[in-house]
């Protein structure tokens, strides 16, 4: 791996977002990118780098001051993610996948709520997750079967969830329920302790990408837990989740323009290095075109996903533009990826350069959070209302 950290010119509103930005290249420098490679072909968590994190301020940024968060705008949240996604995938989504736990308490908890858990979930050392997806239920969330019965002043929960990203390792849960009807009307919204009696996880997924970051299914065989954890009012679950998602897809979007800039400058780096024929391999235009649109890609997924944090920061809504950042910038990935190997040739396919885990790691980007299929369902409704069937 190259020793330099990428160095994007970037639009920032403050001199303190600078500086933010500043910290953050030198802990990626210095804490993730030089162990990410061997921990991830180790499979190995970095929980210690998510408690530097917190301590640093940066796994609660945008998120209100006065429980612990950085209350920074998304425009600047998004571009931490890109450059800790750059240093490692683990690390700069399950920053995302964090922040997209905490999202459901933030916005629709009670004072008391948010008092009593937000600190700890903001600064404290937490580490969160987000349980929506089940075994048979993806892509059509609303149909999930988890379900939560009411017993006296409190809820006991049971059935599976699957592809929970931290699944295992996190401290606390935010879990989506059907408390109701059929649909998306009866699905309520429940924080749920990682050490609560009954909740167990299944063994990691074996993946062809991100090793580091466990990925496992959850079992809830009669998990109780009180009222005063229910996020939301009974039924309102479904509508904080769609919120969610929608600030969780700006997230994804940012971690992959960063994959998708560490895959260039590798690739930027090798092609000035490597000579045939007596000349730098750069200096041949077939492959100076293909540098020239990989970094177009990933300039104009950059713009893409900044122009619809602006509109989420100004309190506007996004939801089309998030769907088409998160769609434009993980495809993006996956072809500065697959390139970035191409520039190496029969070097980018080892194990020895980078490229060929950054080429892994992209796939799933075009999966997570709405298959990048959802996301054109998404955008088509926004342009032409939903389908008459």
């Amino acid at each position: 791996m190259t020793d330099r950290a990428p160095q994007v010119d970037r639009s920032l509103p403050t001199e303190e977002s600078r500086d933010l930005l500043a910290l953050v290249r030198e802990i990626a420098q210095r804490e993730i990118r030089p162990r990410a490679a061997e921990e991830e072909d180790a499979g190995s968590f970095p929980r210690e780098v998510f408690g530097l994190l917190s301590e640093a301020g940066l796994l609660g940024l945008p998120y209100a001051g006065e429980f612990g968060g950085g209350d920074q705008p998304y425009e600047v949240y998004l571009q931490v993610l890109e450059e800790l996604a750059a240093a490692r995938l683990t690390v700069g989504l399950g920053v995302s996948v964090h922040s997209l736990a905490c999202h459901g308490l933030a916005g629709y908890g009670t004072k008391e709520q948010q008092a009593a858990h937000l600190p700890a979930m903001l600064g404290g050392g937490l580490l969160g997750a987000y349980c929506l997806s089940e075994p048979a239920s993806g892509s059509d969330a609303a149909s999930l079967t988890t379900k939560a019965v009411r017993d006296g002043d409190g809820w006991v929960i049971n059935g599976t969830k699957a592809w929970i990203t931290h699944g295992g390792v996190a401290d606390f849960y935010t879990v989506l329920a059907r408390t109701g009807v059929a649909g998306p009307k009866g699905i309520t919204a429940f924080l749920v302790p990682g050490d609560a009696e009954g909740l167990t996880a299944a063994v990691p997924e074996k993946k062809m990408g991100m090793k580091g970051s466990p990925t496992a299914q959850l079992n809830f065989d009669g998990v109780r837990v009180p009222d005063s954890r229910r996020i939301g009012e009974e039924g309102q679950g479904f509508t904080i989740a769609l919120a969610a998602l929608d600030a969780g897809r700006l997230g994804i979007a940012a971690c992959a323009i960063g994959v998708a800039q560490a895959a260039l400058d590798e690739a930027l780096a090798y092609a000035l290095d490597r000579k045939q024929f007596g000349h730098p391999i750069a200096d041949f235009q077939g492959l100076r075109f293909m540098l020239a649109d990989m970094a177009t890609k990933i300039e104009a997924g950059r713009a893409l996903y900044l122009a619809a944090a602006r509109l989420r920061d100004a309190g506007k809504p996004f939801s089309r533009q998030a769907a088409m950042a998160k769609l434009f910038c993980t495809d993006a990935a996956m072809a500065v990826t697959t390139d970035a190997v191409q520039v190496l040739g029969g070097y980018g396919y080892t194990a020895d350069f980078p490229v060929e885990r950054l080429m892994r790691e992209a796939k799933v980007l075009q999966i997570v959070e709405g298959t990048n299929q959802i996301q054109r369902m998404v955008i088509a409704r926004h342009l032409a209302g939903p389908e008459s069937r």
